[in-house]
């Protein structure tokens, strides 16, 4: 399985008899849910605290924060890879959904008008949270029908931001 980390860094992870290889490397680990969807975990000599933020079985995309860092981490299977290199993966096909928010933050750049079309990965809004901007991106062709936010706005996790004709 591939994991790919802000959509860049790809780390393969293996289960062995063992435990857990990534990359190649036999990673000893202790996870301890201190509640929903929050864990601490003790890998080697490091400790994480790890939150889950949001979840997207469909995409296989998660976004957690690490030790009050922000991250996003897209699973890929055998099967993702075949479809993909047949052309027929999920985010091929798929039809532009609304643009919610990921988190909690104030919206500090809009990048696209009502109206305009856009292809998958143009970025339309620039959220800041935790001091970090995060650039939400479109995961497909679309087109813009209403954009439900002005610059400057704070919005709230799993906020409709977008909506697409």
């Amino acid at each position: 399985m591939k994991a790919i980390v802000n959509g860049g860094d790809v780390r393969i992870i293996e289960a062995t008899s063992e435990g857990w290889k990534i990359n190649g490397q036999l990673q000893v680990a202790n996870l301890r849910e201190l509640q929903s969807g929050r864990y601490h975990i003790i890998a080697g000599n490091k400790s994480m605290t790890v939150e889950v933020l949001s979840s997207d079985t469909i995409s296989k995309k998660h976004v957690m924060k690490v030790n009050g860092a922000v991250i996003e981490v897209q699973l890929r299977d055998q099967y993702d890879e075949l479809l993909q290199a047949l052309g027929m993966d999920i985010a091929s096909g798929k039809k532009a959904g609304d643009l919610k928010a990921p988190m909690p933050g104030l919206v500090v750049d809009i990048a696209v008008a009502e109206g305009q079309s856009v292809e998958k990965g143009d970025t339309l809004i620039v959220l800041e949270a935790m001091k970090m901007e995060n650039s939400l991106k479109a995961t497909g062709a679309a087109t813009i029908k209403k954009i439900n936010i002005n610059k400057g706005n704070t919005v709230e996790k799993n906020q409709v931001l977008i909506q697409f004709a």
